[in-house]
């Protein structure tokens, strides 16, 4: 299939839609509030955002433009899901890769496993690689394996959907931020505050979407 080219926000939509089915799902599908406050986490994020209502609104149309997003009525507010396994035509375990690439930018094979453990489990490094392998070899690739940066003992992965990735600012952004002595230990730990705010993100929004029910 031909992939659109989606805006940084668009791609962060869409992550955030795809990881909150999974880590939120009392709370989902997800109103623009919520999903604000999703693509502006200070934390499981690379880069932070600080887009506006307005601005994820914008991105929710565009990605609807391609069939990614269903919308349905709870209450008096709008709710989004997404439909990225349909129209994507990948397995769940591929989207989920994909997803968090999309939040948290490149990564390697090991850190995904940590990072997508929430959406996916999977069972070791070479079966992460394995889907990673597939997504990069198809008629129209949707991720590609980056050069490995000097000291590094592994390649990082880094997802198509915005665009042919630019390697050489890759390289300049990576040396400019402080290299972790356990990448494996620290990802860990990113990945259970993660799961700390998505429960708290969880709670805010059944809140909300009683509030919404009960007409407050």
């Amino acid at each position: 299939m031909t992939l659109p080219i989606f805006s940084p926000l668009e791609a962060r939509v869409l992550g955030v839609l795809i990881e909150k089915e999974k880590t939120v799902p009392d709370s989902y599908p997800l109103s623009t509030n919520t999903l604000t406050l999703g693509c502006n986490q200070k934390t499981a994020r690379d880069p932070v955002m600080a887009a506006t209502e307005n601005e994820v609104q914008l991105a929710i149309d565009a990605l609807k433009s391609h069939a990614l997003i269903v919308e349905s009525s709870g209450g008096r507010v709008m709710r989004y899901a997404h439909n990225a396994r349909r129209v994507f035509q990948l397995p769940e375990q591929s989207v989920s890769l994909l997803a968090v690439l999309m939040l948290r930018g490149a990564q390697t094979a090991g850190e995904l496993r940590i990072n997508a453990e929430r959406l996916h489990p999977f069972a070791d490094i070479s079966s992460v690689e394995a889907f990673l392998e597939e997504l990069a070899e198809a008629d129209t690739p949707w991720v590609v394996k980056l050069p490995k940066l000097p000291g590094s003992r592994e390649h990082r992965w880094a997802h198509l959907l915005c665009g042919a990735v630019d390697e050489e600012a890759f390289k300049i952004a990576s040396s400019a931020a402080p290299q972790s002595v356990d990448l494996g230990e620290v990802a860990a730990l990113k990945a259970n505050v993660a799961r700390l705010n998505d429960e708290v993100a969880g709670l805010r929004a059944m809140v909300e979407k009683i509030q919404s029910e009960l007409g407050m």
